[in-house]
């Protein structure tokens, strides 16, 4: 006499509730995953500052360069003053450029960065960029440090930099 293995095989999930509990589980773990995702933004009025970060520095190196990307979400022009940081004697904001000749230059931006209403400004290798002048300390692949963005109408905030490793291409890190 043989027995069907159908009729003694148990339904993955027993009832409603199970099914509902692990429904809410699912939807916890993808939360908390969503929340690492974005847990390197920051926040000034309307403006949305992500992923702060920077390169690893050689022994000795007296600067080290920082990246951001800010988004203002609000109606009205906002402008990135000034940046001040414990990891350096000083901060300043920098833009790099090609003239008409094919030669790059790097001068220090005064008067600011505008971030346009509506819009998303990005400090980028190449681009405009944070310069940490007088490192007091080397920045180590791994290691983060703060600094605090000064902003005309938001005012200020203080920000994590994460540093990648030296001299490589930085991952994307566009995502807020």
């Amino acid at each position: 006499m043989t027995r069907s293995v159908r009729a003694h095989a148990r339904p993955l999930f027993r009832s409603l509730e199970e099914r509902f509990g692990i429904a809410v589980f699912a939807l916890l773990l993808l939360f908390a995953s969503a929340h690492q995702l974005f847990a390197h933004g920051f926040k000034a009025g309307d403006l949305e500052i992500g992923h702060p970060w920077s390169r690893a520095t050689p022994a000795g190196a007296k600067v080290a360069a920082g990246y951001l990307t800010v988004k203002n979400t609000g109606a009205v022009a906002d402008r990135l003053v000034s940046i001040q940081s414990d990891v350096s004697a000083k901060a300043e904001i920098h833009e790099m450029a090609v003239d008409a000749k094919g030669v790059m230059t790097m001068r220090q931006v005064t008067g600011g960065v505008e971030i346009p209403a509506g819009s998303e400004v990005a400090l980028k290798p190449g681009a405009y960029h944070i310069m940490f002048i007088g490192l007091k300390v080397p920045v180590k692949e791994g290691d983060t440090f703060s600094a605090t963005l000064a902003f005309e109408k938001a005012g200020t905030v203080t920000v994590e930099f994460q540093a990648d490793k030296m001299g490589g291409q930085s991952q994307d890190h566009s995502g807020h």
